[in-house]
């Protein structure tokens, strides 16, 4: 195992670029997973995993992290989020159909598609716990992880972002729990969760919003985290889906018990010092459980930021040379 702490670095990242291919898969029950691939066609496959749940792949800035004349980029917006249909808010009937196992079928659908065999597995945030269960599932087909801002998505890490961390912010997490609508003993997740499935359209918006706010005022971001009232409706719905469901993977399923099945992977996992958001711990957790994992500590970032991505697409070129 290796350990470092870093500060600044000056490594550019990589041109912007559109992709050459994109489509709409079809997985069942309807679903239709929206995938794109950019960089060189005959390169070597790398996969980017985005967070949330459910905030989809956006307008495409995770392609500077990998240099196109290497690599076969590919892209998934995650079911029922960003292109892939339907949204999450269109068929709430089915969300009991998505989870962290639909997930990962629907990446080797994609996989399949493309006439892949193996590739890089790369995810910022739930990304990084979708791309470690990914690999847990099916490790004959990942090269490599690159996981940046790491989270395990236990019931540790949710009770710390939806409960204990009052004590960093009790202004907003006192708006955040009045505005749940939680009855006597419900998880305050899972008061947001049953909002947003069964209120009305009003009371819907309603609870989107307080998690919105609550989102931002934690990451220490502008408010409102998402513009779009259908975006901003979709991730709320699809994190406290997730999150309430302790992410699918509780008990043996829990990343951070399986972690030496993952000893063949090189793996890379680059966290912020300042994320409280999502503390270092699980991070180094994975780094000391993962034999020959390097652990990159970014001390002037939070989650995410300009010096974890250049260290990102640094160790994905490094990959790749």
């Amino acid at each position: 195992m290796s350990f470092y702490r870093l500060g600044l670095i000056s490594v550019p990242v990589h041109p912007a670029i559109e992709p050459f291919a994109s489509g709409l898969l079809a997985v069942g029950g309807d679903v239709e997973i929206y995938w794109e691939t950019s960089g060189n066609p005959h390169g070597r496959p790398a996969l980017y995993l985005h967070g949330g749940p459910g905030s989809g792949l956006g307008p495409g800035g995770y392609r500077r992290r990998y240099d196109p004349e290497r690599y076969l980029i590919v892209g998934i917006d995650q079911r029922g989020c960003g292109r892939s249909r339907p949204l999450v808010t269109e068929a709430l009937d089915a969300l009991k159909l998505n989870t962290t196992k639909a997930l990962i079928d629907d990446i080797e659908a994609v996989r399949e598609h493309l006439g892949i065999d193996r590739w890089l597995v790369s995810g910022v945030s739930w990304g990084t716990t979708l791309a470690l269960a990914y690999a847990l599932t099916h490790p004959q087909r990942v090269t490599e992880l690159v996981l940046v801002a790491v989270a395990a998505t236990s019931r540790r890490e949710i009770d710390w972002l939806t409960e204990d961390m009052q004590r960093v912010f009790p202004e907003a997490w006192e708006r955040f729990a009045a505005d749940s609508g939680r009855v006597a003993g419900e998880r305050i997740v899972s008061a947001y969760a049953r909002r947003l499935t069964q209120g009305d359209q009003v009371d819907r918006a309603r609870a989107a919003d307080a998690w919105d706010a609550w989102e931002a005022a934690h990451m220490r971001r502008p408010a409102p985290l998402f513009e779009d009232p259908i975006m901003r409706a979709v991730y709320a719905t699809l994190v406290t889906h997730y999150w309430s469901h302790d992410g699918f993977l509780a008990g043996d399923a829990a990343i951070l018990n399986r972690t030496a099945e993952l000893k063949d992977i090189p793996t890379v996992l680059i966290h912020g010092r300042i994320d409280v958001s999502g503390p270092a711990i699980t991070a180094w957790q994975l780094h000391e459980a993962i034999p020959g994992s390097r652990l990159v500590i970014v001390e002037e970032e939070g989650h995410g930021g300009p010096t974890m991505m250049e260290h990102m697409s640094a160790e994905i070129d490094a990959f790749g040379s």
